[in-house]
């Protein structure tokens, strides 16, 4: 099954108060390690030194410090369309965790409207 597609399926199959990802890719062919590596730089994937894996993908929901789920999935349709061959593992997963904004000086019904918005 294609990465880009593999991906796919594994968000949706999360429930909707996911907040952070965290996949591990590794690629069969390793001679295209390079090539593969260009072409995931839009998703920030950071490669793994001496491991089984070779990259680590971080992917947030909503907020956060991570990739979104539209560029991660840009990166590896980029990955799919190269022929370059893989395979993804989940390893972690947050889910309930909200947006910590201040909020000093702001009326209550933005402070609500922020709730409702937000809220998981």
């Amino acid at each position: 099954m294609a990465l880009a597609q593999t991906f796919t399926d594994l968000v949706q199959s999360l429930p909707d108060d996911w907040s952070y990802l965290e996949f591990d890719l590794r690629i069969f062919d390793e001679r295209r390690y390079v090539e593969a590596a260009t072409l995931l730089v839009t998703c920030n994937a950071q490669p793994y030194s001496r491991r089984d894996w070779h990259w680590r993908l971080r992917v947030a929901h909503r907020f956060g410090h991570a990739a979104s789920v539209p560029a991660v999935h840009a990166a590896l349709t980029l990955l799919d369309d190269a022929g370059i061959d893989g395979e993804l593992a989940l390893r972690e997963t947050r889910t309930g965790r909200v947006e910590v904004v201040p909020m000093w000086g702001r009326t209550e019904s933005v402070r609500e409207e922020f709730r409702v918005l937000r809220a998981q």
